[in-house]
């Protein structure tokens, strides 16, 4: 089995006219028979990529990685400004997860730690608490 660079090459040179597909057959030693489905494989690729257009734009793979960077991005976002508030003592808010949805776990203020602090352990989480 040739590599396709080797088709493309013989494809190429019958498509010139430089070679017969005969001659080409004979020189390359395949049939002439394979040498004419590469040349139709060939040509029904540029027809079906003529006829869908040239691609623009990012894949549907890049455009699903993107709106998940974006709702990620977003989700921390939140996160961040909900932080800030708890921190300057505001009024308790739901944590939400990076779909928008509440999170599984309850986080509150210690009790111990005044409202104005930025220590360490300023959240304690009560979700699961006795469990484990």
């Amino acid at each position: 089995m040739k590599p396709v660079e080797e088709k493309l090459r013989i494809v190429l040179a019958v498509l010139r006219g430089e070679v017969s597909i005969k001659q080409a057959a004979r020189r390359e030693r395949v049939s002439e028979t394979s040498i004419a489905a590469w040349r139709d494989q060939f040509l029904d690729g540029g027809r079906a990529a003529l006829a869908g257009g040239a691609r623009h734009g990012p894949s549907t793979r890049e455009q699903d990685l993107q709106a998940q960077i974006d709702e990620l991005t977003s989700a921390l976002g939140e996160a961040h400004v909900e932080l800030r508030v708890w921190r300057k003592g505001g009024p308790p808010t739901q944590l939400r997860g990076p779909r928008g949805d509440p999170c599984r776990r309850r986080v509150e203020r210690d009790p111990h730690v005044p409202a104005a602090g930025h220590a360490q352990g300023e959240l304690v989480s009560v979700a699961g608490r006795g469990r484990r």
